[in-house]
């Protein structure tokens, strides 16, 4: 994420569920946490905090591409996209596979030469081999996988903040 920050990159944050507040947390924190005077500032965008886009997409295209859509036209190489799904893409319920809109995201940021950063949970699922970096978090549970992203999270921001006002 530095080398993004550098090169003026963004990054894109998405997560479905508990995840996604997480998700939008992380933005914030990367946004503000992360301020040094006379830096530039992080580039940073959750995708689940635009619900009238985020409620047209799933109203006419479907759940599966919420989030691809909103980033195929701004993501391209030098870009991080962060998605935190504690299952990993590794379950089903009424509804199919989940996180399919995740790991369709994935895809398309792939596709366009992005980099890739997971946060899991269980046995990190699809989102385990998809993503170029994927930390996953050995828990059998989701609320416990989901606070150790959080903690994960604000350490980056920390580690990150720490970096930037040293570069």
């Amino acid at each position: 994420m530095f080398d993004t920050w550098k090169r003026g990159g963004t990054v894109f944050i998405a997560g479905n569920g508990g995840s996604s507040s997480t998700a939008s947390h992380f933005a914030c924190d990367l946004a503000k946490w992360t301020l040094s005077e006379g830096k530039s500032r992080f580039r940073v965008m959750a995708l689940t905090d635009n619900m009238p886009l985020f409620s047209a997409l799933m109203n006419d295209e479907g759940t599966a591409s919420v989030y691809s859509e909103q980033i195929e036209p701004f993501i391209g190489a030098g870009d991080v996209l962060i998605l935190n799904f504690v299952h990993g893409g590794s379950g089903t319920g009424n509804a199919g596979s989940w996180s399919q809109n995740l790991l369709r995201a994935l895809q398309v940021a792939k596709d366009k030469g992005a980099r890739v950063l997971g946060l899991s949970g269980f046995d990190g699922g699809a989102l385990r081999e998809m993503a170029d970096v994927c930390i996953t978090v050995p828990v059998d549970s989701t609320p416990q996988g989901g606070a150790f992203h959080l903690a994960l999270e604000h350490l980056m921001c920390n580690c990150l903040r720490q970096k930037i006002a040293d570069a």
